[in-house]
């Protein structure tokens, strides 16, 4: 099974660039429009039920006016935050006040947000977008309290995965110890790769998306390079 193309004049990448365009990908029953922003070229990833209209965001990391002209009419309810680096919540503040919507975040890392955060949330929690439901995924390492959001759609749109800084295409986000790697890389195989099939889709924080296909034969590898 792989997830089905995107609608519209051009198939969805996630090749994205600073300055530029969302890249949208259209699926059945949720529609995903990332954007890069800031000098570290994160990602936000917009997510909207196409049932309800209703919106959620991901990563309030810089840019508010790049952020809130990509959720231009949507009906914005929450913001969730991956973990608590500076870089993925800078504009965290300015979009809550201007849309008013929720912030979510992993109950170990929520101290470390720029606002309060409304709802904390913890392994095996899930977070709803109108009619679509995300199931919360921790993990442990990059930071205590760093989170996934998986959504799984319909047959014909596969399972998608928004990462954060845990997993990026060619290995594991940075960690500083190797009691926090090892915890990483076993959350990764557990929780990641260990529950999802080779055509799930993964949109990481920074940087272009990947499958877990794609990257699976490389887990011996990482294990042993140690990063």
């Amino acid at each position: 099974m792989s997830a089905s193309p995107p609608t519209g004049d051009q198939p969805y990448t996630g090749d994205v660039e600073v300055g530029g365009p969302a890249d949208v990908r259209a699926l059945p029953g949720l529609t995903i429009s990332k954007l890069a922003v800031s000098e570290m070229a994160n990602n936000a990833y917009l997510l909207r039920c196409t049932a309800t209209g209703e919106a959620l965001l991901v990563d309030a990391a810089a840019e508010p006016e790049a952020l809130l002209a990509l959720i231009g009419d949507a009906d914005l309810r929450t913001v969730v935050t991956t973990h608590g680096h500076w870089d993925h919540h800078r504009a965290l503040p300015e979009v809550v006040e201007a849309t008013g919507a929720a912030t979510v975040a992993g109950t170990a890392d929520a101290a470390d947000l720029p606002v309060v955060v409304q709802r904390t949330v913890e392994h095996g929690d899930t977070v709803t977008v109108g009619e679509q439901t995300l199931e919360v995924v921790h993990l442990r390492g990059h930071t205590p309290g760093s989170i996934a959001l998986v959504w799984r759609g319909p047959e014909d749109a596969g399972v998608h995965v928004f990462t954060g800084d845990s997993l990026f295409p060619g290995g594991p986000g940075r960690t500083t110890n190797p009691t926090d790697f090892t915890s990483l890389i076993d959350d990764l195989e557990e929780r990641i790769f260990g529950q999802f099939d080779d055509s799930t889709w993964f949109y990481p924080g920074h940087g272009k998306d990947s499958t877990l296909g794609v990257e699976r034969p490389h887990l011996s590898e990482w294990r042993a390079r140690g990063w």
